[in-house]
């Protein structure tokens, strides 16, 4: 059984029991008086406090140190609270980064993304943490960004036969990746790559058993639905035709 740490992304100001500090945009908090008409005693019913957010404990430099904090051994698991504003790409690369680690492969699956995201998986790509990309987005994501961010996705992280993107219905936020010292990793919860405004969580775990669970259905999700197409070399190609000869 895996064991459990938990986390809070910034001791600070963020505590696992009070989640308070969140933004509710155009809440019409006139519901509240409708519930409480007709009553003479004390209603039920009470008003969501609303709380600007604060900016101490956001974006890069907190990613950094929490993955400068978080150590797991093997069948270790980590759970984690974070801040709304905590960027969770920026996550994956200083973790990525800090334990000096080689992917053979990641497979990142997430509602949406930014370009601060994706700038942040060329780094990793580019320098040589990364062999293979997978990247899924979700249908929403590719409908509303066809004509403006799907095209600097290809053309930042599209070199080297090294990356795919497929798109799918997903509402998926996971990430896992096999090391060259043989390690496998599986983060999931609720954070999409990008910043969303809202408390999340997430949990990171050493888990070979989870992440070949992970792998065979993402990795057909990645097939099936890939929008790059991607030549045939070497042997496999030797493979396909092979195949194709004595099939026909």
């Amino acid at each position: 059984m895996a064991r459990k740490k938990r986390i809070q992304a910034d001791k600070s100001d963020l505590h696992v029991s009070d989640f308070g500090n969140i933004e509710i945009p155009d809440l019409d908090l006139s519901l509240f008086d409708v519930l409480n008409d007709g009553y003479d005693e004390e209603t039920r019913y009470t008003k969501p406090k609303v709380y600007d957010l604060k900016s101490d404990y956001v974006l890069y430099d907190n990613a950094v140190k929490l993955a400068q904090e978080l150590r797991l051994g093997f069948g270790e698991r980590a759970d984690v609270f974070v801040s709304g504003n905590f960027i969770f790409g920026d996550f994956i690369e200083a973790y990525i980064v800090g334990n000096n680690a080689k992917c053979r492969k990641m497979t990142i699956s997430t509602l949406s993304l930014s370009q601060n995201n994706v700038d942040s998986l060329y780094n990793l790509l580019a320098n040589g943490y990364i062999d293979e990309l997978n990247l899924v987005v979700s249908v929403y994501f590719w409908g509303n960004e066809i004509r403006s961010f799907i095209p600097y996705i290809y053309r930042k992280l599209d070199f080297g036969n090294k990356f795919q993107l497929s798109v799918a219905s997903i509402h998926t936020k996971t990430a896992q990746f096999e090391t060259l010292g043989g390690r496998k990793i599986v983060i999931h919860g609720s954070a999409n790559l990008r910043s969303s405004g809202n408390i999340e969580q997430f949990t990171i775990e050493e888990n070979p058993e989870l992440y070949d669970f992970y792998d065979e259905h993402f990795s057909r999700i990645v097939e099936k639905y890939a929008t790059i197409r991607k030549p045939i070399r070497g042997t496999s190609l030797w493979s396909e035709l092979v195949k194709k000869r004595f099939n026909d």
